[in-house]
């Protein structure tokens, strides 16, 4: 997967692309791309459901989500793509702190979820390359 985005070009918040990973990983775990409520992102990221609400008009107005009022939160194309590239960049930084560290699960998913926004789009291509010539992949989830 081309883990090279957009989501800095869009200035998204590091909130932001949780928010979208979020939807993608509920999506994913649902089997479904009919949308996401707004309660489950709320219990799934320990925020409020107004916290949600707030992003989810920031991420609308960016073209990223739809919502009908008081509806679910549909990805559009764009900002599926975007969360499923957070996602990606996610696994694929704890399986590597977990098979080539031996790091536990807990730490390096939180872990992973700190690196995921750190590092530039550039040098997470070159990882990703480096990871692919070690034979270092990620399967879906």
């Amino acid at each position: 997967m081309d883990t090279t985005n957009t989501s800095r070009e869009l200035h998204l918040t590091v909130a932001n692309e949780d928010y979208l990973e979020c939807m993608v990983r509920i999506e994913r775990e649902d089997g479904e791309t009919a949308g996401v409520r707004s309660v489950d992102i709320a219990q799934r990221l320990n925020v409020s459901k107004a916290s949600v609400n707030k992003a989810v008009t920031a991420l609308k107005n960016q073209g990223l989500v739809d919502q009908s009022h008081y509806g679910k939160v549909m990805l559009t194309e764009r900002g599926r793509e975007l969360g499923g590239a957070v996602w990606y960049r996610h696994r694929l930084l704890r399986t590597f702190l977990m098979q080539e560290l031996g790091v536990e699960f807990d730490r390096a998913d939180s872990e992973a979820c700190m690196m995921e926004h750190a590092l530039s789009d550039d040098t997470m291509a070159r990882w990703v390359a480096y990871l692919e010539k070690q034979g270092i992949v990620v399967g879906e989830e």
